[in-house]
């Protein structure tokens, strides 16, 4: 019992997930249609690109990192402005999760020779802000734009533009936000540098490529999952016990809550009545609940109106940890490092990402029309 409870309190992102998953399935018994639930490429992904971080982690190419970033850097405001920037423009290109994936872990290991568990928290919190934000201006930038990209036929050019103005305010508001939250110096001891396998570099390098492709579609996911795995078989298979399968779990629950509540008839036609002139505030908001993915698949079968439904979506990433499952990923990892404060970390979120969502809910309100024609 005692394990159990232990791992309740570790995992409370997972067992709120299963616990939704489960009354979802009273409601809608499992059948065939369970099968088209999760999004196979979304888990893949996720599975093969901690695999290539895992790797690079242990041959000591984030240590390398670390001891560069920290030279140049200087002082920690310098420092989360840099993470932030990566962040965001990085984003746009190997989708948020990507970004977050790759950097968050990163930022971890360069506080751990820092003593700054304060600035720790909002350098975290404003790469997901950031990862989530800059991820919305391309259409590979994310799963949500991909869908809409593809479900309303858009026109490259106009949907960059459409995200352009948008990206440039919260690029704005996240830089203003470091230059206010963010002091100090960065003091570290001195650290011994170790040689760098370049064997296991380049089979890693190659890993975390076949994952950008991947995400960019050019490479099918199957393909990729295979040559990961016969890579970590060859040259360290112990890579496979350091993937974060209570991460990929929580994903699956959340695909089924979602699969199973779009098949309650009730919600399909209140989305149907609330829709019409509303698709902005109701996608942002709906997202806060089942998260801007799914949001977006729900809510196409009811609107015309791509442009609101993209922007609404898009912001609805901010809010609360659900409304971006990428979110999930710098949570489970901030939880799983020493000293951790599950209770600070959800504070300063939820003041960051609910202060960012009312901002640029106003800002698409009222100032968006007027700039994009």
């Amino acid at each position: 019992m005692g394990r159990v409870l232990r791992c309740c309190k570790g995992q409370p992102v997972l067992i709120v997930a299963f616990i939704a998953a489960l009354v979802s399935m009273l409601l809608i018994p499992p059948d065939e249609q369970y099968l088209g639930y999760c999004n196979r490429a979304v888990l893949i992904q996720l599975f093969c690109l901690m695999i290539a971080v895992a790797g690079f982690r242990g041959i000591g190419v984030f240590e390398a990192l670390t001891r560069v970033l920290l030279k140049k850097a200087g002082s920690i405001r310098r420092l989360g402005l840099l993470l932030m920037t990566v962040c965001f423009f990085s984003s746009m290109l190997v989708t948020n999760d990507v970004a977050l994936l790759t950097f968050v872990p990163l930022t971890l290991l360069l506080f751990s020779k820092i003593n700054d568990a304060k600035s720790l928290i909002w350098i975290i919190v404003i790469e997901t802000a950031a990862a989530n934000l800059g991820s919305m201006l391309t259409p590979i930038g994310n799963p949500q734009n991909l869908y809409i990209y593809a479900q309303y036929n858009l026109d490259p050019i106009r949907f960059i533009s459409l995200m352009l103005p948008l990206g440039i305010i919260s690029y704005l508001l996240l830089f203003l936000l470091c230059f206010i939250v963010l002091k100090g110096k960065c003091e570290v001891a001195p650290s011994e540098k170790h040689p760098i396998p370049k064997i296991k570099l380049l089979v890693f390098a190659v890993m975390f490529i076949l994952c950008i492709l991947t995400v960019l579609r050019i490479i099918p996911d199957l393909v990729c999952l295979a040559v990961v795995a016969a890579l970590t078989l060859i040259f360290d298979r112990r890579l496979f016990l350091k993937a974060d399968y209570a991460l990929l779990a929580t994903f699956v629950c959340f695909f089924v809550f979602v699969g199973n509540i779009a098949r309650i008839e009730l919600i399909r036609d209140f989305f149907a009545a609330v829709m019409q002139g509303r698709e902005l505030i109701t996608s942002a908001l709906l997202s806060q609940c089942i998260s801007n993915v799914p949001a977006a698949v729900m809510l196409s079968g009811f609107t015309t109106n791509a442009n609101a439904l993209l922007l609404g979506v898009n912001i609805g990433g901010m809010g609360t940890p659900i409304a971006s499952l990428a979110s999930l990923i710098s949570y489970q990892f901030y939880s799983k490092s020493e000293s951790s404060d599950a209770k600070r970390y959800l504070l300063i979120f939820s003041l960051v990402n609910f202060g960012m969502l009312i901002l640029l809910l106003l800002f698409a309100l009222f100032i968006q029309p007027l700039i994009y024609i």
